[in-house]
């Protein structure tokens, strides 16, 4: 929330979703307020707590949220210590286990902090009876190891059913595709691609463009 707010609030509204895992998230002045706002513009609401990695889940009406914390990784010397904002929700009578996960600059911290999410993620699924979900900035491309981790545990819902190219990053002229929604294999996926907004809000929103992904669980 540091480039155009609005812009961002009207992006969030465009999405219709009933889940958004965001990155990047106010961990600073006015963190709580200013989450609440972003959510609010969307007609949802926060569902994760605290503040720790600038990560969270929003979500809309219809989740029935049945457990939500966040998990800290490994801490690497020199490095933002990163978190997984976890939240297992119910909609429609199936079972949800959302990360929202920014894995770092640094490739060795990209795929442990991978790894321990998953490992996270798969005991909350597991103990819940839950498909899980991850909303991640990745920063890697697909060909890449922490990216190939995760595709090999979870299906890319971009190369599952795409809806143009996929690009993300960066916004204003997107040219690599670093972000990602990841679903278990059980989820069929419906579509996934950009956000149907318009340019100028969506270059302004943020740096990266956001990954909208329809799923079809427990049908």
């Amino acid at each position: 929330m540091r480039d155009d707010v609005p812009a961002l609030r009207r992006v969030v509204a465009a999405m219709r979703a009933d889940l958004v895992c965001v990155q990047e998230a106010p961990r600073f002045a006015r963190w709580r307020a200013r989450r609440r706002a972003l959510a609010e513009a969307g007609g949802l609401r926060v569902i994760t707590p605290g503040r720790a990695g600038g990560v969270c889940v929003l979500a809309g009406s219809r989740a029935r949220v049945l457990e939500a914390r966040l998990h800290r990784l490994k801490a690497f010397p020199g490095l933002e210590r990163r978190v997984l904002a976890v939240a297992v929700v119910e909609i429609g009578g199936a079972r949800l286990a959302v990360g929202s996960l920014h894995l770092d600059l640094h490739h060795a911290a990209r795929l442990r902090h991978a790894g321990e999410a998953m490992s996270h993620l798969e005991r909350t699924a597991a103990a819940h009876g839950a498909a899980i979900v991850v909303g991640a900035d990745v920063n890697e491309g697909r060909h890449q190891p922490a990216w190939r981790f995760l595709a090999a545990r979870l299906s890319d819902c971009h190369a599952a059913a795409p809806a143009g190219d996929g690009l993300t990053f960066p916004a204003a002229r997107p040219a690599e595709r670093i972000d990602a929604v990841f679903a278990a294999r059980e989820a069929h996926v419906v579509s996934c691609g950009g956000v149907v907004a318009g340019n100028a809000d969506l270059a302004g929103a943020s740096d990266h463009l956001p990954v909208l992904a329809e799923l079809q669980v427990g049908l």
